[in-house]
């Protein structure tokens, strides 16, 4: 699970199968506790919501909304040497 604020307007799009797919940016920030410090933590990374439920809950998110995000990580693509990884949402929730 991850809380943060869209950092993007989500775009909507749909597979090659037809399943509606939107994604979009989360920005997350926050402080973390590391080795006995205190640590702040700033990241950006891609989420990816999939299927009309979903979509129903994501579409409406503007920038700058407050979201919780829960699923899975996965890599981009499949090219071999690129790990740049995406968040694949069971579930998004307001905050």
């Amino acid at each position: 699970m991850l809380a943060g604020v869209v950092g993007n307007m989500p775009q909507l799009r749909h597979s090659p199968a037809g399943i509606p797919v939107l994604r979009f940016s989360l920005l997350h920030t926050s402080r973390q506790q590391e080795a006995g410090m205190q640590r702040q933590v700033v990241c950006q990374i891609g989420v990816i919501a999939s299927g009309d439920s979903l979509i129903q809950t994501a579409q409406p998110l503007a920038a700058g909304d407050g979201i919780r995000v829960s699923g899975f990580l996965a890599r981009a693509n499949n090219r071999d040497g690129e790990y740049r990884l995406i968040l694949h949402a069971d579930t998004i929730e307001r905050l």
